[in-house]
């Protein structure tokens, strides 16, 4: 049995209107793990923040914030605990 994990993901965009296209492209094919996501962009910084709420396994939200962390101009960190 797969020990999930509940938890927020926070995602920093610097580079907007270059990397938002693909961000969101990882998002979609991640899309299973995504409980919610808001999305904030924020004009005064030219940044946009992205908060998600997940549930999965290690292993899969690892490579999620991995690819999305290997995106220049993309900061990630998360936070998760055990579901059960």
């Amino acid at each position: 049995m797969i020990d999930n994990r509940v938890g927020v993901v926070g995602i920093i965009v610097t580079d907007r209107k270059k990397q938002a296209e693909r961000v969101n492209e990882i998002l979609g094919e991640f899309g299973e793990l995504i409980v919610g996501r808001m999305g904030v962009p924020y004009r005064e910084r030219d940044i946009s923040v992205i908060a998600l709420i997940v549930d999965g396994s290690t292993d899969e939200l690892g490579a999620l914030t991995g690819r999305l962390g290997s995106i220049p101009g993309v900061k990630v960190k998360s936070a998760l605990v055990s579901s059960s």
